[in-house]
Formats: C-alpha cells, structure tokens, sequence
C-alpha cells in the first residue's frame, strides 16, 4: 500500500520537538496546542522560560522565579497532551534533577560531585538517576536529556565543567551508565550528550561553535569511550552537539550536528548505533545563524541523521522541507525509532500521564550519603586538634564568605568548637578590610567558602577582594579553608598552598554542610577524589 502525502506529513511531524515553556503566556500556551494539533509532532522539551534558554542570555532577560512552576508543568503536560492525536514523548533537561529548570523540586549534586565518589560506591549514581527518574515521572515527563558523556579535560570549558563526571574515561563511563540504569529502572529514557564530546573545548556553543582538533584515533582513545560504553549498554538515544571535528569532515568545520560524516559514518556504521539519536537544541547560535530560509536547518539536521529535532523553531517549514527531501525509507527509519521510544515509557497504551509524587525526604537522605562518600581532602595537617588547641586559647575565629555566619556548616561546629564568626556577604553590606583587621586577634581560623556560581565566567562570581582577603589571611593565620562548590575555583585562590588544611565540598546543600562540620569535628576520612586535576597556587 502506498502511503499518502497526508500519512508521511504525520510521521514527519512526530520528529519535531519544540521549545515550551512552564511561566508562558496564555496566547504562546494556545500556539503549542494549535502546533500539536496541525502538525502532529512528536514531543515537547520544557525550559522554565523565555529569558532561562540558554541563548536568550545575552538579551539579559531577568529571570522571574515562580514557586508554582511544579504544578503549572503537571497542568501544562496534562494540557498539552489532550491536544495530542499521537501522545507526546515530553522531555526536559534534569541533569541535578527537575531543579535544574523547576523551583521548589528535588535538587540532588551536580556530576562533578557525583564524580568525587569512589568507584565502590558507584551505586549512589545509580540512585540519583533512579530518582531523578520518580520525580519526572510524578510530572508527567518521560524523557531526561541527561547525562553528559562529556569527559571534563578543560578547565576553562565555559558550558561543560560541573556538569561532566570528570576527566578520568573510565569513570564518566562507569558513571554516565549507572546514572541511566537508575532511570531506565522506573521507565524514563536516558539521553547520553554531547557526541562526539564536548568536554575538552574552550566555546560556549550556545553562542559560537567549539572546534575539536582530535584525530579519529585520537576521539576514540578518549572523547568517544563514554560513549561507546553507552551504547554497549543499549542506551536510548544519543545527543550530537554543536561542535566541529574537521578531521571527519574532510578539514571543514562542520557542525557534528548536521553532518552525515558524523552520524551515519561514526554513530551509525563505524559504532553500530541504532537508537535515537537527537540534535542539540535547533536555536542555538552555532547553527541557528547559518540558515535564512526557515526550514533549511531543520531539513539540513534531519537529512544529517537526527531523528529528533529538538528545540525546533520553524515546524510547519521544517516539515515541508523534509516532505520535499526526503526518501520514504528515510523518513520510516526515524518514525520507527520514535515510535519505539514511545513504547518503551507506555504512552502508546496508557492515558494516565503522571504518576508518583515528588519525595523530597529520599532526595535528602541520598543526598547526605553522597556527601559522606564525596567530601576529598586535600591538604590536612591535624586541623581538628589544631582548632580545638586554638578555641582554648580563645584563638580560634570563623569566617564565612558569601554566606552568613547562621549557615548549617558553623552550626554544626558550634556544638563543640563555639568561637566568634565573621562574614562577608556581599559588596553591598560586607567590608573586607574590617574584617580582617578584626582577625587580626586571632591565629586560627575556620573559612567557609560559598562559591557564588558553579559557572567559571567572571572568576565563579568571586569578588577580587575575597580573592586578597583569602590570600592575606593564608600568608599569616593558620587556616583550614572549606570549598563548597566547584573545585575549579581553587587554582584561583591565591597562597593556596600554604593553608593548614583544604577541604573540598562541592555542593552548600544542607546535607554537605552537616557532613563537613562532622567531618571536622571528629576528623573523619575523606573518601571523596578530586575528579579533575587542580594545580593549587
């Protein structure tokens, strides 16, 4: 039986999945419902809103943070699929869980910190992917475009960082696979990205495009094993990023994103990938800025090997221009994949589209073991007794920088090493210079270190006077110095070295905060590991 025109436009409709937003007006809301009824497309990707995409950043679009964002997804979601004739595959990125996009939800470490684990406790990954999975699914979401794959070898990358599981291959391998275990166990897909790899490059792609100078041998040997890993465990679908490999595109910096030399060549013969494979998001500068004719980029991605177009922005374009294009064979390849992927969450079957409620007492108590397992030291001379030698002597002070002195961290010291507290807030209400001249009384001093962003742009939000404090106090107090947040902000502390003690936190989330006072008052082990390498000043 030949197929029509009108039957090939409904399954070329279900390989679009547009940007929605949870704070969007009622006029945008009725939009997404026309598009899914005219159009039949596959799915949806949910941001927070128009200024939280990623690109809208350099519009400078304030953010407005709303506490009902949980509930107005599940309505959404609910609303949307009413609309559907085909029931939609919904997606959103949750790396650290719905809190990546979503106030109010259960927040869990970011993969730098899960990479600070041993490998013998491997299993934590698999809970938080688990987890993660219960709570998209009591929303109504059955695909997380997570984790990275990435392998983290560049520490002035601008996009990757915090978000990879480090820089050890094996590990993010080990790692990335747990992680999507946990989920495909309670029935979410799993998305590994960014093929080829886009941990060892210097460019946000969001607004340029990353270059990777590897050889094929060279990606093999390192950017692709995660991936590889990935695939030998069936992973449901594959994310290409917005880079370029000149070396498999004939010297041509090439968006991997549309180019066939790296899907159909590497991802699908030379790996033997069968599974969904899915672009980065359309609207991203790196690619969004090539095409001027609307429908040519989504025809241009579809026709490198995407199966899904993910944050499409000109559906009824991109459709006629694949309708036009496109062999029936092609166009059945793809639908097929989707359709599986449907099937495997059980939308085809089922009308009820959420299930579970959120648990954010077991995000807490996995939470407090991930920190008991991921806290690294990484210089330490006896600090405890060093402490409690100085609080004697009424020697001993505390100082905490981008939080107040009422933090979980000085509380749980408190119980047993009580001493006067310091804090430096912000430029606004805090003064360096009188803080440190109030320490000049003491020798001993306990700092906390909230990093303000998990992002390197701008020196982590660190502001050059914390930077001289930091290094004055270093050069003449005995300090044990504690880093909540992202360990790539120490190579820019100067005088480093010379603390008495450095220990690494990675996250100010209250279950790290606790373990690292108990930590210090009892001067536990660490057993985390520094997931990446850190050249200290």
């Amino acid at each position: 039986m030949k197929m029509t025109t009108q039957d090939l436009k409904q399954k070329v409709g279900q390989f679009f999945f547009p940007a929605v937003f949870i704070n969007d007006t009622e006029e945008n809301i009725q939009e997404t419902e026309r598009l899914i009824k005219e159009y039949n497309i596959g799915g949806l990707t949910f941001f927070h809103s128009r200024a939280s995409a990623a690109t809208n950043y350099e519009s400078k679009k304030k953010v407005v943070f709303n506490d009902d964002s949980y509930q107005k997804i599940k309505d959404l979601i609910i609303r949307y699929q009413q609309a559907a004739s085909t029931p939609l595959l919904i997606s959103i990125d949750a790396e650290w869980g719905l809190a990546m996009r979503i106030e109010k939800t259960p927040q869990y470490p970011y993969a730098i910190t899960l990479g600070a684990l041993p490998e013998n406790k491997s299993y934590l990954v698999y809970e938080v992917g688990k987890q993660i999975g219960l709570d998209l699914k009591a929303a109504g979401i059955h695909y997380n475009l997570s984790p990275l794959a990435d392998i983290n070898n560049n520490p002035n990358n601008p996009v990757i960082g915090y978000r990879s599981f480090g820089e050890n291959k094996e590990k993010v391998a080990n790692f990335a696979v747990e992680y999507l275990k946990g989920m495909s166990e309670v029935g979410i897909l799993g998305c590994l990205k960014h093929f080829p790899g886009h941990g060892n490059t210097n460019v946000d792609s969001h607004l340029g495009l990353p270059v990777l100078n590897e050889t094929l041998e060279e990606l093999l040997e390192n950017e692709l094993y995660p991936f590889i890993k990935g695939i030998e465990n069936n992973v449901d679908s594959i994310m290409i990023g917005h880079l370029a490999v000149p070396s498999l595109n004939d010297g041509k910096d090439t968006s991997a994103t549309l180019s066939k030399a790296v899907i159909q060549t590497l991802l699908r013969e030379k790996l033997g990938y069968d599974g969904l494979v899915i672009s980065d998001a359309l609207n991203m500068h790196s690619v969004s800025k090539l095409y001027e004719t609307k429908g040519d980029l989504e025809w241009e991605a579809f026709n490198a090997g995407n199966d899904v177009l993910c944050f499409a922005e000109n559906v009824p374009e991109g459709i006629e221009a694949i309708l036009k294009k496109a062999s029936p064979e092609r166009i059945e390849e793809s639908f097929n994949r989707i359709m599986k992927a449907k099937e495997k969450v059980g939308i085809l079957s089922q009308n009820n589209f959420t299930s579970g409620t959120l648990n954010f007492e077991k995000a807490s108590e996995l939470n407090f073991k991930i920190a008991q397992n991921s806290i690294t030291k990484i210089i330490d001379n006896s600090n405890t007794e060093l402490a409690f030698e100085a609080q004697k002597n009424n020697q001993l002070a505390k100082l905490s920088l981008y939080k107040s002195t009422e933090n979980t961290f000085f509380a749980t010291l408190n119980s047993e090493l009580p001493s006067p507290e310091f804090a430096f807030e912000n430029l606004e209400i805090s003064d360096s210079k009188s803080i440190e001249k109030e320490l000049e009384n003491f020798e001993t001093i306990i700092i906390s270190l909230f990093v303000p962003k998990a992002k390197p742009l701008n020196n982590f939000e660190v502001n050059d006077e914390v930077f001289a404090l930091l290094s004055n106090l270093l050069q003449n107090k005995k300090c044990v110095l504690y880093v909540f947040g992202n360990p790539y902000v120490l190579p820019l502390i100067p005088n480093l070295k010379k603390a008495s003690g450095l220990i690494q936190v990675y996250q100010d989330f209250e279950e790290f905060q606790k373990n690292a006072g108990i930590q210090f008052l009892e001067n536990k082990t660490c057993n985390g590991l520094l997931p990446v390498n850190i050249d200290l000043q």
